[in-house]
């Protein structure tokens, strides 16, 4: 089998001053050992590295084919059950280079071993139950992680606060269904009386809590991912102007030519422990242009996705169609205005632009910078005066996560339903099993193989 060989990845970022390999498989202490002479040894020992204790270090050479010396590295010895994989594993420092890394690699490769594929060690840890799926998935988001809220919940989640949450809501839903069946089969000795109410007030405290969960799920995903923010108006308003004052270098083209932005601009923004996921945009307009029009579209595409939109409006000039259009388009949204070009004469008010749209309203000026600060702190207001806390709390912040939860939440609340419409215990476990085995998809219990597969291919490589 796949899963049997032993596999080899580079587990560091390229250019480093160090680069770090890892060897893991039945065959890693054997492979490593016929390339690896110790510093005062003349030659190497297919089974050196077997005979040594587990988790110590080994300082000598890599030997070529023809026992020249490829680089002088360490070794770090970890034997199974006791590793990343549970299986032996072999971790290489030596230097960094491009060049020297590759070909470490590759002789390794000759030797035996084969690559791994993309998250395919922490695939291992999971497959030989030394971690749960969602604790797979923290390491990602781990390494991904752009904040401490970011990171404080992934390490939170890969200690196992998600599973644990979920694993005792399934604990009693099997309890309950459990009861059920044991009443039906054995009627004697289990009685149903009053059952019915005990469990809905049962389900219900289930169904509450996973509810907590998903009312915090914006916000989690937003302060551990970023917050999707786009910048809309009409052409040759600003947006681009926007985005260079917002990131403070040049990154957007900017001319007094109306719709130079033809396709979406995307960065991130740091402001103190918030991050904005920036996008530019086209001018959202009627254009005969092909291109100009492919931007337009891409542009409310991608309003539809945001999160937060700032919106700028020309205040030198009064409101146009395309302003008009732009408030339709965003009128369910999130945002703020910003009244540009402040530093011309008015010809939009702040009262008048609120009538159409009830946001909170800047004075603003790419050219001034008037209105900059204040939507700095705006920003900030808006998105840090929550009372989230990584440090007792537990959030869902992936997609995945939260799309399981409601459709658990979906089938306890079949489970209420047929309790208030007075139907027999016997037609309540069949949602109950539904939505215990919807939570086991969470810590990959009851998680298919296409479904794993699917979540390792999106690790990095060496991971």
């Amino acid at each position: 089998m796949a899963d049997q060989d032993t596999i080899v990845g580079i587990a560091s970022g390229m250019g480093g001053s160090i680069g770090i390999i890892r060897v893991s498989g039945d065959q890693a202490f054997r492979i490593v050992s016929a390339m690896f002479r110790k510093k005062n040894s003349e030659s190497c020992e297919e089974t050196f590295l077997e005979q040594q204790p587990t988790h110590t270090i080994q300082y000598g050479y890599l030997l070529n084919e023809d026992a020249t010396i490829l680089d002088e590295v360490i070794l770090l010895l970890m034997k199974a059950p006791s590793t990343y994989t549970k299986e032996d594993v072999v971790e290489i420092d030596c230097h960094g280079g491009d060049y020297i890394v590759q070909k470490i690699l590759k002789r390794i490769v000759h030797a035996g071993a084969r690559l791994a594929d993309p998250g395919e060690f922490t695939k291992r840890a999971f497959l030989n139950g030394r971690i749960d799926l969602s604790q797979a998935e923290a390491v990602m988001k781990l390494i991904s992680s752009k904040n401490d809220f970011a990171l404080n919940s992934a390490v939170n989640q890969l200690e196992g606060s998600v599973s644990k949450y979920m694993e005792e809501i399934r604990q009693k839903i099997l309890y309950d269904m459990s009861y059920i069946e044991s009443a039906l089969d054995d009627p004697e000795h289990y009685d149903l009386e009053g059952f019915s109410e005990q469990l809905r007030e049962r389900t219900q405290e289930e169904w509450d809590s996973l509810q907590k969960l998903l009312s915090k799920f914006d916000d989690g995903r937003m302060r551990s991912e970023g917050i999707n923010t786009i910048i809309v108006g009409k052409p040759n308003v600003g947006k681009s102007s926007l985005m260079n004052l917002l990131l403070d270098e040049e990154r957007a083209i900017v001319t007094e030519v109306a719709g130079t932005t033809r396709d979406v601009l995307e960065e991130t923004l740091r402001l103190g422990d918030l991050i904005l996921n920036l996008v530019d945009t086209a001018g959202i307009h009627e254009t005969d242009d092909l291109v100009e029009n492919i931007g337009v579209q891409k542009a409310v595409h991608y309003m539809d996705q945001a999160d937060f939109v700032l919106f700028l409006v020309d205040s030198s000039v009064p409101l146009s169609e395309e302003d008009e259009q732009i408030i339709t388009l965003i009128q369910n949204k999130k945002g703020v205005i910003l009244l540009n070009k402040a530093d011309l004469s008015e010809a939009v008010t702040q009262e008048e632009i609120q009538q159409k749209l009830p946001w909170y309203c800047i004075s603003f000026s790419n050219k001034t910078k008037e209105g900059f600060e204040e939507l700095e702190e705006y920003l900030k207001n808006s998105f840090l005066q929550g009372n989230i806390s990584y440090n007792d709390q537990v959030f869902l912040t992936s997609i995945r996560h939260r799309d399981v939860v409601e459709q658990a939440c979906e089938s306890l609340n079949h489970v209420l339903s047929a309790i208030d419409a007075g139907m027999t215990e016997d037609f309540f476990t069949i949602d109950m099993m539904d939505a215990y085995q919807k939570l086991g998809f969470i810590n990959g219990e009851t998680a298919s193989e296409d479904l794993v597969n699917k979540i390792f291919q999106e690790f990095c490589m060496g991971k």
